[in-house]
């Protein structure tokens, strides 16, 4: 992707997120992004999209077997949870800083 329209997303490592799309879909259920891929427009979230990977056995893992692992889903199938509820994100600068803030709450995401 070409660094001249390098999409700006609001959702970075750490947020808690709600699932809103696919097979994990909870939009009760927090929970936390582990990496971001703005390349791909793609976030790893943990224990959502478990895959299952055979792996042969090897010097580290030496019995190998069958690993679950998270795999990365859309971004767009995403929600930022803000506290109680999931919200869309604006942003406003504070200060001289870009500050991400909730549209529902009109609060600072942390």
């Amino acid at each position: 992707m070409s660094n001249r329209f390098k999409p700006k997303f609001s959702i970075k490592k750490g947020d808690s997120v709600v699932v809103i799309a696919g097979d994990d879909k909870d939009v009760k259920k927090p929970r936390i992004v582990l990496e971001v891929f703005p390349d791909a427009a793609r976030v790893l979230v943990e224990g959502v999209n478990i895959v299952t990977k055979h792996t042969k056995p090897s010097a580290q893992n030496t019995k190998g077997g069958i690993v679950k692992k998270e795999a990365p889903i859309h971004i767009s199938n995403v929600m930022l949870w803000d506290g109680k509820q999931a919200t869309k994100v604006k942003r406003t600068r504070e200060t001289g800083k870009l500050v991400r803030v909730s549209k529902k709450s009109g609060q600072p995401v942390k």
